[in-house]
């Protein structure tokens, strides 16, 4: 979103005197906490889905893959009203202290509606003027009523009575046939109806939801459609046969509609002595939580529309009016279903670590980093699992915060507990959208004789850590795994990450001391190597900010770059912009939201920021300090966040191999910044300019290279 250049106000200084005899009441204001020198959060999370859409537009990537990055900007925009719009609808109502740009949860409510209504209809001019012509020219067709053949419409019809009709439980609205509870994002036929039915009632509207168990996306035989891959929307036969589940009574049109509800789980951790159970309470009515965005056929009458409104409770400009398929994000299914390896990105082979049948000493001979996707996650697994059957190991513990279904690792850690060790698994219950999994993992594992703890009251334990006690002869020694991203083996093929595995004593001891102070009621710990949230790494960052400032100010050379997916935490905002004024050069790689405003005059001139959207969704969060010529380099699983760095269990872990630092550094710092294909450039009014190459510089995909080096 654009706005005019800001302005900074100077420093200044108010006094009020109350009397001759008592001293000028003095307040200096900090120029650096000028709401013009930051961005607004939501706003610029919600942009980041503008960036998301560009890559389906653009005709180098493959068809398919194009249809893929529609899909996800769409899925994106569900969860952002889900969690962002509803936190802000939430302050709305209760009141929160203002964010660092100023802005009033009204005013960020608006602009979102406004800003979100530009993405819609650029979303479904990408449908319906780019992706879906091209691929009815390449040979996969989603076909509309309008195309259908008769052939087809006598073989929809009998899918439709067969298939779908002895599913559905239409529900007309009279005064005893209230309207009903819609369930959050599912699909729903609305009904405009004249006549009366067996019962001699009126009939004006009804409503038909459609199942879950339904497939949203039927593909046609080829028999039938001539085609072998043809497929049909399932809104477009509910709409079209819609009127077999009304004899007697006279359809006058058929609008399918979708409301988006909050998802966000609001437990009191201190008023509650179970918090699984208390959970299991909240996620039985999260489907039904208040209303933030319907989304309705176009074509749609405006007193059903009215109508709808009232009863979601929802103002008109969170109303959108839909061109197309309002679950346009389930033709991500399409993607799976038709096997064309021309319209996809190539395959590629993962790198594989060789000597994975002795973890133990591969490891115990120097610290190994693996940089996902481009190494394979196995390594990872593999330790696990022989760490569950080893003899001498004692113990493990570990992390969970999003595993995925069937996960290996849980196998692994249930395998262990069966045969004797000590097995301690903190299990983050409060994972977005992953706390019934979560809840159920935890019930898995608690059977299996693991000790399974819930984290700390009041921050969600997103560190990612992973602790094996091995006996070797006389000696105890530990071997840790650490990670930037999930223990989740489908991600790590799609998220970029790093993980360090490493036998290093104060890296073992730190985390061994972590995991007593997450399982137990343990002090504030003094750590060694590694900064934790939320006691030292919140100040560990902002030191090293500072130091490079020192150095600037000496004449020294001076110089931060970091990666990571959000920005917007104001100390550590404020403290680069101090480093900025001193001569700090600062190179931002963020994928996400940002609220940091680059290049403002006297303020952020030294400052850059670039966002990377490619194949892979950037997920490693590296932060690296200059530090004259001696460097500091951490991997961590936080962000540079409020919530990160301040209210959540994380972790920051030094790499201390020189030879591993430089190659992180080089992988997903130098690599990144020298993009010019796939990089956004954040400029000072907070828009993104895609950068290309310039005169005479070779096209550089960072994603492009590390698969070129690391997979061959």
């Amino acid at each position: 979103m654009s706005a005019a250049r800001p302005r900074v106000r100077k420093a200044a200084k108010s006094g009020h005197v109350q009397d001759a005899n008592v001293d000028t009441a003095v307040e200096t204001v900090d120029p650096l906490r000028d709401p013009a020198l930051y961005l607004n959060r939501e706003i610029s999370q919600l942009d980041f889905n503008f960036r998301v859409l560009a890559q389906a537009q653009d005709e180098s990537v493959p068809l398919l893959e194009r249809l893929k990055y529609l899909c996800i900007s769409c899925t994106n925009l569900d969860e952002f009203f889900e969690i962002r719009a509803a936190t802000m609808r939430h302050a709305q109502d209760f009141g929160v202290p203002l964010p660092p740009d100023g802005l009033t949860p009204a005013t960020v409510l608006r602009r979102i509606h406004e800003r979100t209504a530009q993405l819609v209809e650029a979303q479904y001019d990408c449908w319906n003027q780019v992706l879906r012509p091209a691929m009815s020219e390449a040979g996969v067709r989603v076909l509309g009523p309008q195309q259908w053949s008769a052939r087809q419409i006598r073989w929809l019809r009998a899918y439709f009575r067969d298939e779908v009709m002895p599913v559905l439980s239409p529900l007309g609205l009279d005064p005893s046939h209230p309207f009903p509870k819609i369930l959050n994002k599912s699909l729903n036929i609305v009904v405009a109806l004249k006549g009366k039915d067996a019962f001699g009632r009126v009939g004006n509207l009804a409503i038909v939801r459609a199942p879950r168990s339904l497939p949203r996306i039927i593909q046609l035989p080829e028999s039938i459609s001539g085609g072998e891959y043809d497929f049909v929307f399932l809104s477009s036969v509910l709409s079209e046969f819609v009127h077999e589940l009304f004899p007697g009574m006279d359809v006058k049109g058929a609008y399918q509609f979708r409301v988006t509800r909050n998802s966000e789980l609001i437990v009191d951790e201190e008023e509650i002595d179970n918090l699984a159970l208390a959970l299991r309470d909240e996620l039985a009515g999260r489907g039904y939580l208040r209303a933030m965005r319907l989304e309705i056929s176009a074509k749609c009458p405006k007193p059903i529309v009215r109508t709808l409104m009232q009863n979601f409770d929802l103002p008109e400009n969170a109303v959108y009016r839909i061109d197309g398929p309002v679950n346009l994000n389930r033709i991500s299914q399409i993607f799976d279903l038709v096997q064309r390896p021309d319209l996809k990105f190539p395959t590629f082979q993962q790198r594989q670590l060789k000597g994975t049948d002795a973890m133990f000493e591969l490891v115990a001979d120097g610290d190994i980093l693996l940089h996902h996707p481009f190494d394979s996650f196995a390594p990872v697994l593999e330790l696990i699992k022989q760490a569950a059957e080893d003899p001498n190991v004692l113990a493990i513990k570990q992390t969970l915060y999003r595993t995925g279904k069937d996960s290996a690792i849980v196998e692994h850690l249930v395998q262990a507990a069966r045969n004797g060790k000590d097995v301690t698994v903190v299990v983050e219950l409060r994972a977005r959208f992953d706390e019934e999994a979560n809840l159920g993992l935890a019930d898995r594992l608690q059977e299996a004789g693991v000790q399974v703890v819930y984290g700390v009251v009041g921050y969600k334990t997103h560190a990612k850590m992973l602790l094996i006690v091995r006996r070797e002869g006389r000696k105890l020694r530990r071997y840790i795994h650490l990670g930037t991203g999930n223990y989740h083996a489908g991600t790590a093929r799609v998220y970029t990450d790093f993980g360090l595995l490493t036998a290093d004593p104060d890296i073992g001891n730190d985390v061994h001391l972590l995991f007593q102070q997450m399982s137990g009621l343990a002090p504030a710990i003094g750590l060694k190597r590694l900064l934790q949230s939320p006691f030292t790494l919140h100040a560990g960052v902002i030191a090293r900010i500072e130091r490079e400032t020192a150095h600037a100010g000496a004449g020294r050379p001076a110089r931060i770059v970091a990666k990571m997916n959000a920005l917007n935490e104001p100390q550590v905002m404020r403290a680069l912009y101090v480093a900025s004024q001193a001569g700090v050069q600062i190179d931002l790689i963020v994928r996400g939201a940002c609220a940091l405003r680059p290049g403002v005059p006297g303020v952020s001139d030294n400052i850059r920021v670039r966002s990377i959207v490619g194949r892979f969704l950037e997920h490693h969060r590296v932060y690296w300090f200059g530090n004259d010529g001696q460097p500091d380099l951490f991997c961590a699983s936080a962000d540079w966040l409020e919530r990160n760095l301040l209210r959540r269990v994380e972790t920051g872990f030094p790499i201390l191999d020189p030879e591993i630092a430089e190659r992180v550094k080089t992988e997903s710092l130098d690599n990144y910044l020298a993009d010019n294909l796939n990089a956004w450039e954040l400029r000072d009014d907070g828009s993104y300019v895609k950068l290309k190459p310039e005169d005479d510089a070779m096209p550089h995909s960072a994603q492009g290279w590390l698969l070129a080096n690391l997979c061959g």
